[in-house]
């Protein structure tokens, strides 16, 4: 009998403390999902690809007031960290249609790259994402150490990614 209470505890330590690990532990416990998208200028980008830099994922919508608020402050941020490894990249919801999203794309001179998931694909494979904004900064290894619904603290968005960018 006191062999199975000493196990069972033991089973209990061990449980407590992975649960623990996992609670305590920094976010990123999940990789991003490893997808090619296609950007309204034809180019394939593969997630997969773009390993060994951070990687800023947003789904957005012509009709959502908090993207449209939101995207003078991606554009800041794309233009003064792409040269120094930041990746971004807007992906328009399949409710959204593309002739808005053109037209959004021209008339906010938006210089990141822009996909249609005209099939849901990508949110899909995101944890189905249905609300925007939604944003995920992936690590240069591949982890999501990110992910937000609604708009993001641009500061520390920034404060993150530098972070993580080589010189850091």
């Amino acid at each position: 009998m006191k062999l199975k209470d000493s196990l069972i505890a033991l089973f209990a330590v061990v449980l407590l403390a992975v649960l623990g690990w996992i609670w305590l532990s920094p976010q990123g416990l999940e990789r991003a999902p490893e997808i090619s998208v296609t950007t309204l200028d034809g180019e394939t980008i593969d997630l997969a690809e773009l390993r060994g830099r951070p990687v800023l994922v947003t789904f957005w919508a012509t009709s959502c007031p908090g993207c449209i608020k939101e995207m003078p402050h991606l554009i800041e941020l794309y233009e003064a960290l792409h040269p120094k490894g930041l990746e971004l990249i807007g992906i328009a919801m399949a409710y959204d249609p593309p002739n808005h999203v053109l037209a959004m794309r021209e008339a906010r001179q938006i210089p990141y790259p822009i996909v249609l998931d005209t099939e849901g694909k990508h949110a899909l494979a995101f944890g189905d994402v249905r609300l925007t904004p939604t944003s995920f900064l992936i690590a240069p290894d591949g982890r999501i150490v990110r992910h937000k619904i609604g708009e993001m603290d641009m500061d520390a968005l920034r404060a993150q990614i530098l972070g993580m960018l080589p010189g850091a």
